[in-house]
Protein backbone atom coordinates (compact mmCIF):
# COMPACT_ATOMS: atom_id res chain seq x y z
CA UNK A 1 0.00 0.00 0.00
CA UNK A 2 2.49 2.41 0.66
CA UNK A 3 4.95 1.72 -2.19
CA UNK A 4 1.26 2.64 -4.43
CA UNK A 5 0.72 5.48 -2.52
CA UNK A 6 4.20 6.84 -3.36
CA UNK A 7 3.82 5.79 -7.06
CA UNK A 8 0.78 8.13 -6.80
CA UNK A 9 2.28 10.92 -5.57
CA UNK A 10 5.17 10.83 -8.12
CA UNK A 11 2.56 10.73 -10.88
CA UNK A 12 0.87 13.35 -9.20
CA UNK A 13 3.68 15.34 -8.92
CA UNK A 14 4.37 14.86 -12.71
CA UNK A 15 1.15 15.78 -13.97
CA UNK A 16 1.38 18.60 -11.76
CA UNK A 17 4.35 20.15 -13.21
CA UNK A 18 3.18 19.20 -16.95
CA UNK A 19 0.10 21.24 -15.68
CA UNK A 20 2.25 24.11 -14.55
CA UNK A 21 4.73 24.00 -17.56
CA UNK A 22 0.99 23.90 -20.36
CA UNK A 23 -0.53 26.79 -18.26
CA UNK A 24 1.85 29.15 -17.89
CA UNK A 25 2.87 28.76 -21.54
CA UNK A 26 -0.64 29.07 -22.17
CA UNK A 27 -0.98 32.07 -20.00
CA UNK A 28 1.99 33.86 -21.42
CA UNK A 29 1.53 33.23 -25.19
CA UNK A 30 -2.30 34.50 -24.77
CA UNK A 31 -1.00 37.29 -23.22
CA UNK A 32 1.58 38.15 -25.92
CA UNK A 33 -1.62 39.53 -27.85
CA UNK A 34 -1.70 42.65 -25.70
CA UNK A 35 1.37 43.54 -25.80
CA UNK A 36 2.61 46.74 -27.68
CA UNK A 37 3.50 47.08 -30.89
CA UNK A 38 6.88 48.26 -30.53
CA UNK A 39 7.39 44.61 -28.34
CA UNK A 40 5.60 42.69 -31.48
CA UNK A 41 8.09 43.12 -33.49
CA UNK A 42 10.43 41.11 -31.70
CA UNK A 43 11.75 37.93 -33.29
CA UNK A 44 9.33 35.36 -33.28
CA UNK A 45 6.92 37.43 -31.52
CA UNK A 46 4.86 37.79 -34.49
CA UNK A 47 4.35 34.02 -34.93
CA UNK A 48 3.31 33.44 -31.27
CA UNK A 49 0.55 36.08 -31.69
CA UNK A 50 -0.49 34.45 -34.57
CA UNK A 51 -1.65 31.42 -32.46
CA UNK A 52 -3.04 32.92 -29.99
CA UNK A 53 -6.67 31.25 -30.31
CA UNK A 54 -5.08 27.54 -30.32
CA UNK A 55 -3.60 28.38 -26.50
CA UNK A 56 -7.07 27.99 -25.70
CA UNK A 57 -6.13 23.99 -26.41
CA UNK A 58 -3.18 24.22 -24.40
CA UNK A 59 -5.05 25.71 -21.35
CA UNK A 60 -7.76 23.07 -21.55
CA UNK A 61 -4.90 20.81 -21.34
CA UNK A 62 -3.39 22.53 -18.23
CA UNK A 63 -6.78 22.82 -16.61
CA UNK A 64 -7.53 18.64 -16.97
CA UNK A 65 -3.92 17.73 -15.92
CA UNK A 66 -4.48 20.55 -12.79
CA UNK A 67 -7.93 19.05 -11.69
CA UNK A 68 -6.27 15.44 -12.07
CA UNK A 69 -3.27 16.61 -9.89
CA UNK A 70 -5.58 18.70 -7.69
CA UNK A 71 -3.11 21.69 -8.23
CA UNK A 72 -5.48 24.75 -7.68
CA UNK A 73 -3.58 27.30 -8.42
CA UNK A 74 -2.54 25.85 -12.10
CA UNK A 75 -5.87 25.45 -12.36
CA UNK A 76 -6.39 29.17 -11.84
CA UNK A 77 -4.14 29.96 -14.59
CA UNK A 78 -5.59 28.15 -16.90
CA UNK A 79 -8.71 28.99 -16.19
CA UNK A 80 -7.39 32.29 -16.58
CA UNK A 81 -5.72 32.28 -20.18
CA UNK A 82 -9.38 30.01 -21.32
CA UNK A 83 -11.08 33.43 -20.00
CA UNK A 84 -9.36 35.94 -21.89
CA UNK A 85 -9.33 34.21 -25.30
CA UNK A 86 -12.65 33.62 -25.10
CA UNK A 87 -13.14 37.36 -24.25
CA UNK A 88 -11.27 38.28 -27.45
CA UNK A 89 -12.32 35.41 -29.92
CA UNK A 90 -15.79 35.17 -29.00
CA UNK A 91 -16.52 38.39 -31.26
CA UNK A 92 -15.82 36.10 -34.37
CA UNK A 93 -19.18 33.75 -33.29
CA UNK A 94 -21.04 36.86 -32.95
CA UNK A 95 -21.65 39.01 -35.81
CA UNK A 96 -22.15 42.47 -34.96
CA UNK A 97 -23.94 43.58 -38.51
CA UNK A 98 -25.54 41.30 -41.17
CA UNK A 99 -26.50 41.57 -44.47
CA UNK A 100 -30.17 42.14 -45.79
CA UNK A 101 -31.99 39.44 -47.40
CA UNK A 102 -31.84 41.58 -50.85
CA UNK A 103 -27.65 41.26 -50.53
CA UNK A 104 -28.27 37.11 -51.02
CA UNK A 105 -30.76 37.31 -53.64
CA UNK A 106 -28.75 40.20 -55.67
CA UNK A 107 -25.39 38.03 -55.81
CA UNK A 108 -27.12 34.82 -56.74
CA UNK A 109 -27.64 36.11 -59.45
CA UNK A 110 -26.69 34.33 -63.30
CA UNK A 111 -23.53 36.17 -63.66
CA UNK A 112 -21.82 39.43 -61.50
CA UNK A 113 -24.02 42.63 -61.73
CA UNK A 114 -22.29 45.86 -60.26
CA UNK A 115 -25.05 47.80 -60.62
CA UNK A 116 -26.65 46.89 -57.41
CA UNK A 117 -25.11 48.29 -53.72
CA UNK A 118 -23.55 44.60 -52.98
CA UNK A 119 -20.11 43.81 -54.29
CA UNK A 120 -18.84 39.55 -53.90
CA UNK A 121 -15.47 40.23 -53.45
CA UNK A 122 -12.45 37.68 -53.63
CA UNK A 123 -8.74 38.06 -52.42
CA UNK A 124 -5.76 35.14 -52.43
CA UNK A 125 -2.15 35.11 -52.29
CA UNK A 126 -1.30 32.32 -55.95
CA UNK A 127 1.97 31.97 -53.84
CA UNK A 128 4.25 33.00 -56.31
CA UNK A 129 2.55 32.27 -59.25
CA UNK A 130 1.83 28.78 -58.63
CA UNK A 131 -1.77 28.92 -57.75
CA UNK A 132 -4.20 26.89 -60.30
CA UNK A 133 -4.88 29.86 -62.73
CA UNK A 134 -8.49 27.65 -64.02
CA UNK A 135 -9.49 26.96 -60.26
CA UNK A 136 -9.54 30.71 -59.63
CA UNK A 137 -11.41 31.29 -62.81
CA UNK A 138 -13.80 28.71 -61.79
CA UNK A 139 -14.38 29.86 -58.24
CA UNK A 140 -14.85 33.74 -59.66
CA UNK A 141 -17.75 32.19 -62.05
CA UNK A 142 -18.95 29.67 -59.90
CA UNK A 143 -19.48 32.70 -56.65
CA UNK A 144 -20.08 35.00 -59.55
CA UNK A 145 -17.31 37.31 -58.08
CA UNK A 146 -17.03 41.20 -59.15
CA UNK A 147 -13.77 42.29 -57.66
CA UNK A 148 -10.85 40.11 -57.30
CA UNK A 149 -7.35 40.75 -55.77
CA UNK A 150 -4.41 38.67 -56.25
CA UNK A 151 -0.79 38.89 -54.64
CA UNK A 152 2.63 37.49 -55.68
CA UNK A 153 1.49 37.02 -59.47
CA UNK A 154 3.87 36.91 -61.90
CA UNK A 155 3.52 37.40 -65.78
CA UNK A 156 3.46 33.80 -66.67
CA UNK A 157 0.60 33.47 -64.02
CA UNK A 158 -1.52 36.69 -65.66
CA UNK A 159 -0.91 34.72 -69.03
CA UNK A 160 -2.21 31.71 -67.43
CA UNK A 161 -5.08 33.33 -65.77
CA UNK A 162 -6.10 34.88 -69.12
CA UNK A 163 -5.77 31.61 -71.15
CA UNK A 164 -7.88 30.22 -68.72
CA UNK A 165 -10.91 32.90 -69.38
CA UNK A 166 -10.69 35.75 -66.62
CA UNK A 167 -11.20 38.70 -68.99
CA UNK A 168 -14.96 37.16 -69.76
CA UNK A 169 -15.66 37.48 -66.14
CA UNK A 170 -13.48 40.11 -65.12
CA UNK A 171 -12.31 42.30 -68.04
CA UNK A 172 -10.99 45.05 -66.17
CA UNK A 173 -7.39 44.31 -64.48
CA UNK A 174 -5.01 46.20 -62.70
CA UNK A 175 -1.58 44.45 -61.91
CA UNK A 176 1.50 45.95 -60.79
CA UNK A 177 5.10 44.64 -59.29
CA UNK A 178 7.59 46.91 -57.58
CA UNK A 179 10.20 44.34 -58.43
CA UNK A 180 9.60 43.35 -61.90
CA UNK A 181 9.08 39.20 -60.88
CA UNK A 182 5.97 39.47 -58.41
CA UNK A 183 3.64 41.68 -57.69
CA UNK A 184 -0.23 42.50 -56.93
CA UNK A 185 -3.16 43.37 -58.66
CA UNK A 186 -6.95 43.99 -58.81
CA UNK A 187 -9.28 42.26 -61.29
CA UNK A 188 -13.01 43.80 -61.43
CA UNK A 189 -15.94 43.30 -63.89
CA UNK A 190 -16.78 46.77 -64.21
CA UNK A 191 -14.18 49.54 -65.29
CA UNK A 192 -11.82 50.92 -62.88
CA UNK A 193 -11.38 54.49 -62.35
CA UNK A 194 -7.76 56.26 -61.39
CA UNK A 195 -6.28 52.99 -61.26
CA UNK A 196 -2.53 53.25 -59.38
CA UNK A 197 0.30 51.07 -59.22
CA UNK A 198 0.79 51.85 -55.44
CA UNK A 199 -1.74 53.48 -53.20
CA UNK A 200 -0.50 52.56 -50.00
CA UNK A 201 3.48 54.00 -51.05
CA UNK A 202 4.65 51.04 -48.89
CA UNK A 203 7.85 50.23 -48.34
CA UNK A 204 6.55 45.86 -48.99
CA UNK A 205 5.26 46.01 -52.29
CA UNK A 206 3.47 47.86 -54.73
CA UNK A 207 -0.28 47.73 -53.71
CA UNK A 208 -2.64 48.63 -56.99
CA UNK A 209 -6.06 50.81 -56.43
CA UNK A 210 -8.49 51.18 -58.89
CA UNK A 211 -12.18 52.63 -57.59
CA UNK A 212 -15.34 50.52 -59.13
CA UNK A 213 -18.96 52.14 -58.80
CA UNK A 214 -21.75 50.17 -57.20
CA UNK A 215 -25.15 51.58 -58.05
CA UNK A 216 -23.59 55.35 -57.48
CA UNK A 217 -21.06 54.23 -54.71
CA UNK A 218 -17.86 54.50 -55.38
CA UNK A 219 -15.36 51.91 -53.60
CA UNK A 220 -11.60 52.08 -53.90
CA UNK A 221 -10.20 48.47 -53.69
CA UNK A 222 -6.41 48.24 -52.39
CA UNK A 223 -4.72 44.70 -53.31
CA UNK A 224 -2.44 44.38 -50.20
CA UNK A 225 1.00 42.20 -49.55
CA UNK A 226 3.04 43.54 -46.57
CA UNK A 227 5.86 41.87 -45.44
CA UNK A 228 5.96 38.77 -43.73
CA UNK A 229 7.74 38.38 -40.21
CA UNK A 230 10.08 36.13 -40.77
CA UNK A 231 13.85 35.97 -39.35
CA UNK A 232 15.75 39.15 -40.40
CA UNK A 233 12.44 41.54 -40.90
CA UNK A 234 10.76 41.88 -38.21
CA UNK A 235 11.06 45.55 -38.25
CA UNK A 236 9.67 45.68 -41.55
CA UNK A 237 6.63 43.86 -41.04
CA UNK A 238 5.34 46.04 -38.35
CA UNK A 239 6.71 49.31 -40.88
CA UNK A 240 4.40 47.88 -43.72
CA UNK A 241 1.24 47.65 -41.66
CA UNK A 242 2.16 51.19 -39.95
CA UNK A 243 2.09 52.53 -43.71
CA UNK A 244 -1.10 51.01 -43.95
CA UNK A 245 -2.36 52.66 -41.06
CA UNK A 246 -1.99 56.10 -42.63
CA UNK A 247 -4.49 55.71 -44.61
CA UNK A 248 -7.48 56.21 -41.99
CA UNK A 249 -6.17 59.65 -42.98
CA UNK A 250 -7.97 59.88 -46.11
CA UNK A 251 -11.22 60.13 -45.55
CA UNK A 252 -12.50 61.29 -49.11
CA UNK A 253 -12.03 57.83 -50.46
CA UNK A 254 -14.09 54.88 -49.15
CA UNK A 255 -11.83 51.67 -49.58
CA UNK A 256 -12.02 48.02 -49.34
CA UNK A 257 -8.55 46.71 -48.62
CA UNK A 258 -8.28 42.90 -49.87
CA UNK A 259 -5.46 40.52 -49.14
CA UNK A 260 -2.25 39.24 -47.76
CA UNK A 261 -1.90 41.26 -44.40
CA UNK A 262 0.30 38.86 -42.73
CA UNK A 263 -0.80 39.46 -39.75
CA UNK A 264 -3.96 38.12 -37.82
CA UNK A 265 -6.60 40.58 -35.81
CA UNK A 266 -4.78 39.08 -32.94
CA UNK A 267 -1.71 41.22 -33.63
CA UNK A 268 -1.70 44.63 -32.10
CA UNK A 269 -0.04 46.52 -35.63
CA UNK A 270 -3.21 44.82 -37.38
CA UNK A 271 -5.87 46.30 -34.98
CA UNK A 272 -3.71 49.75 -35.04
CA UNK A 273 -4.33 49.68 -38.97
CA UNK A 274 -7.99 49.22 -38.24
CA UNK A 275 -8.48 52.15 -35.39
CA UNK A 276 -11.92 52.95 -35.43
CA UNK A 277 -12.11 53.64 -38.96
CA UNK A 278 -12.05 50.64 -40.74
CA UNK A 279 -13.65 46.67 -39.89
CA UNK A 280 -12.21 43.51 -40.20
CA UNK A 281 -15.08 41.43 -42.73
CA UNK A 282 -14.78 37.77 -40.95
CA UNK A 283 -15.11 39.64 -37.27
CA UNK A 284 -17.88 41.34 -38.36
CA UNK A 285 -19.69 39.01 -40.05
CA UNK A 286 -19.78 36.45 -37.57
CA UNK A 287 -18.18 33.65 -39.62
CA UNK A 288 -16.20 32.35 -37.08
CA UNK A 289 -11.84 31.89 -37.70
CA UNK A 290 -11.05 32.30 -41.25
CA UNK A 291 -7.72 30.28 -41.41
CA UNK A 292 -5.82 30.97 -44.36
CA UNK A 293 -2.07 29.79 -44.13
CA UNK A 294 -0.56 27.38 -44.64
CA UNK A 295 -2.40 25.40 -46.86
CA UNK A 296 0.18 23.59 -48.15
CA UNK A 297 1.73 21.72 -45.81
CA UNK A 298 -0.43 18.34 -44.84
CA UNK A 299 1.04 17.92 -41.58
CA UNK A 300 0.03 21.01 -40.47
CA UNK A 301 -3.52 22.46 -40.12
CA UNK A 302 -3.84 25.92 -41.09
CA UNK A 303 -3.78 27.91 -38.08
CA UNK A 304 -3.85 31.89 -38.83
CA UNK A 305 -5.89 33.98 -40.33
CA UNK A 306 -3.71 36.38 -42.17
CA UNK A 307 -5.88 37.19 -44.73
CA UNK A 308 -8.31 39.69 -44.91
CA UNK A 309 -11.47 42.00 -46.26
CA UNK A 310 -10.95 44.96 -44.61
CA UNK A 311 -14.23 47.23 -45.12
CA UNK A 312 -14.65 50.99 -44.54
CA UNK A 313 -16.90 52.96 -41.96
CA UNK A 314 -20.58 52.15 -43.16
CA UNK A 315 -19.94 48.99 -44.98
CA UNK A 316 -21.54 45.52 -44.16
CA UNK A 317 -20.29 42.13 -44.69
CA UNK A 318 -21.50 38.55 -44.73
CA UNK A 319 -21.12 35.34 -46.55
CA UNK A 320 -17.67 34.79 -45.53
CA UNK A 321 -16.17 31.27 -46.79
CA UNK A 322 -12.27 30.55 -47.47
CA UNK A 323 -11.96 28.01 -50.28
CA UNK A 324 -9.06 25.52 -50.71
CA UNK A 325 -6.73 26.68 -54.40
CA UNK A 326 -4.67 24.23 -55.68
CA UNK A 327 -0.85 25.43 -55.69
CA UNK A 328 -1.26 28.03 -53.15
CA UNK A 329 -0.05 28.05 -50.00
CA UNK A 330 -2.99 30.37 -48.58
CA UNK A 331 -6.61 29.51 -49.36
CA UNK A 332 -8.85 32.20 -51.17
CA UNK A 333 -10.91 34.07 -48.80
CA UNK A 334 -14.77 35.41 -49.95
CA UNK A 335 -17.29 37.64 -48.70
CA UNK A 336 -20.13 39.55 -49.97
CA UNK A 337 -20.09 43.36 -48.89
CA UNK A 338 -23.01 45.91 -48.54
CA UNK A 339 -21.01 48.91 -49.96
CA UNK A 340 -23.59 51.54 -48.25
Amino acid sequence: MARSAGKGRRRHRILGAFAGIFAVAALLGTAARELPADLQELPYVPVVVSATPWFTLLALLALLLAIVSRRVVVALIAIASIGLNVYWQLPFFQPSATLPDEAQQAVASASADTSDAYARVMTLNVYKGQADAQEIVDLVRDQRIEVLALQETTDDFVERLNEAGIEYYLPYANVSSSDGVYGNGIWSAAPQSDPADDDVNSSASFMPGGTVDFAGTAVRFVSVHTTAPVPGYWAQWKRSLDELALMRADTDTRYIFMGDFNATYDHTPFRNFLGDRFTDAARQSGHGFTFTWPMDRPYLPAFAGIDHVVLDQGMTAGQCQTVEVTGSDHAALLATVAVR
